[in-house]
């Protein structure tokens, strides 16, 4: 059980082109927003559509897959953990961000 503790799997689309950031040892990290939408009915039987947002950190090998095979728009599976960080912005102000870091990805689309 404890492969399941912190498990997350999303199949949506791209938000926009990767963003790829190269650091100073030769390592790469990959950045995107991944839409996944949802539907339902209101309670007057008329269809209610709403995308999620989702931030997603890619490291190590997949990175390359990422920067050379992914684009905005295009579909794509994805699965890793949560994770949450903090930061500060220029006015002192705190702000919290929920990250998906991911482990395996599959495109869906060409």
């Amino acid at each position: 059980m404890n492969a399941l503790r912190n498990k997350v799997q999303l199949i949506g689309r791209l938000g926009q082109d990767p963003e790829i950031i190269n650091f100073q040892d030769g390592n790469k990290m990959a950045k995107f927003t991944l839409a996944t939408d949802d539907s339902y009915k209101d309670k007057n039987g008329n269809k209610v559509e709403r995308a999620y947002w989702h931030n997603v950190i890619v490291k190590g090998g997949l990175v390359n897959v990422v920067e050379n095979y992914i684009t905005k728009g295009k579909e794509i599976a994805v699965e890793g953990k949560l994770t949450n960080r903090s930061y500060e912005t220029k006015t002192g102000e705190k702000r919290y961000v929920t990250e998906i870091l991911c482990n395996e990805l599959l495109m869906l689309s060409k």
